[in-house]
C-alpha cells in the first residue's frame, strides 16, 4: 500500500487562469485501489476488534468494492462474504470472479428486492453486535467509511483552493467535507440521475451539517454506468496525452465536468483545483476489448 498517492499535473486540461491536478489514489494498491483502501480501512479494523471471523458487503456484479473487500479481508485473515444485485445463473463477471478467487463467497439478492433484503442484514447486525459476521453497507457508506475518507486530505491537498469528486454513496465527499480547511470549495459530481436523497445521506455523516459545499448534478451522462461517445472519445485522449486511466463510472465523468467549467470560467482565475482519482477501474470491464486504448 502506498500511503503518499501522487499528485499530477493535468495540462491537458489546465488554461493560463486554472491550474488542475489529480490526486492518484488509483496508484496506491494494485488491487485495494482508489478511494476503496480508505473508507474500508476502519470498518476491517473494527470487525477485528469485535473478534468476527467475516466481513461481509453488497454491490452490483461490476464492484470495485467488493473486490477491494475481498482482497482486504484476505490479508486480515478474515472470510468474506459479498451480497451480489445481480441472480443466481447470470454469468460471472471478470469483477465477481476475481472477488471469488480471494475467496470470498458470493450470494445473488437479484434486483429487484436487493435493497430490501440489503436493510434486513444490516438492521440484524444492529441489533445484534456479537454476530460473527460484520456487515459493511455498500460501497462502504456509513461513519466509519467517512472517517477513513477524511485520511485523504493529507499535506498538500490542502494547498488547493477546489477539491472535485465524484460522489456514488456520498462517502467520500462527506469524509473530504469534514477534513478540508474552511476556505477550501468542495464540489461532488454525482454520478447517479435523480439521486433526490443524496444531500441527506451526506449530511448524516458531516461533523458540521452547516459546512458548505456544492454539487453540480449535470455530468452524470444518463446516470450511473451509462456511457456516451464523447465519454469513450475524452478517457481515450486523456490517456493518450497524459497517460491517466480513467473508468467510465466516476472519474472519467468528473475530469469531463472539469473540462467544461475550465471552459465555462466556474473557478476563480487563478485558482488551483485538485481532483481526486478515486480508483477502481471495474467498471470498464463491461466494455468490449479495443473500445479503450488501455
Amino acid at each position: 500500500m502506498n500511503p503518499n498517492p501522487s499528485i499530477t499535473p493535468i495540462s491537458y486540461l489546465s488554461n493560463q487562469h486554472t491550474q488542475i491536478d489529480i490526486l492518484r489514489l488509483d496508484a496506491i494498491h494494485a488491487i485495494v485501489s482508489g478511494n476503496k483502501w480508505y473508507k474500508l480501512r476502519y470498518y476491517v479494523q473494527e470487525a477485528i476488534n469485535k473478534k468476527a471471523d467475516t466481513v461481509a458487503s453488497f454491490g452490483g456484479p461490476y464492484s470495485n468494492h467488493l473486490v477491494a473487500l475481498a482482497f482486504a479481508a484476505k490479508e486480515a485473515n478474515l472470510k468474506s462474504i459479498g451480497y451480489v444485485r445481480s441472480n443466481e445463473g447470470e454469468p460471472i463477471t471478470p469483477t465477481l470472479q476475481e472477488a471469488l478467487n480471494y475467496g470470498m463467497d458470493l450470494i445473488f439478492l437479484g434486483r429487484g428486492p436487493f435493497q430490501e433484503k440489503k436493510a434486513l442484514l444490516l438492521s440484524a447486525q444492529n441489533e445484534d453486535e456479537t454476530t460473527a459476521i460484520y456487515y459493511v453497507d455498500e460501497g462502504g457508506y456509513g461513519a466509519l467509511g467517512a472517517q477513513g475518507a477524511a485520511t485523504i486530505m493529507t499535506g498538500a491537498t490542502f494547498n488547493y483552493d477546489y477539491i472535485v469528486c465524484a460522489v456514488g454513496t456520498g462517502t467520500m465527499i462527506a469524509g473530504i467535507i469534514n477534513a478540508s480547511k474552511a476556505s477550501q470549495k468542495i464540489i461532488g459530481i454525482p454520478v447517479l440521475k435523480n439521486e433526490g436523497t443524496i444531500y441527506e445521506e451526506i449530511k448524516s455523516l458531516l461533523q458540521d451539517p452547516n459546512k458548505p459545499y456544492t454539487l453540480l448534478h449535470t455530468f452524470h451522462l444518463g446516470g450511473y454506468a451509462k456511457t456516451t461517445p464523447a465519454q469513450i472519445e475524452f478517457m481515450n485522449q486523456l490517456w493518450d496525452f497524459a497517460q491517466i486511466p480513467t473508468d467510465i463510472v466516476y472519474t472519467s465523468k468528473v475530469l469531463m465536468a472539469v473540462a467544461q467549467l475550465v471552459k465555462e470560467n466556474y473557478f476563480t482565475s487563478n485558482s488551483k483545483v485538485l481532483v481526486i482519482h478515486s480508483g477502481g477501474l471495474q467498471g470498464n470491464r463491461s466494455l468490449n476489448k479495443g473500445v479503450l486504448n488501455y
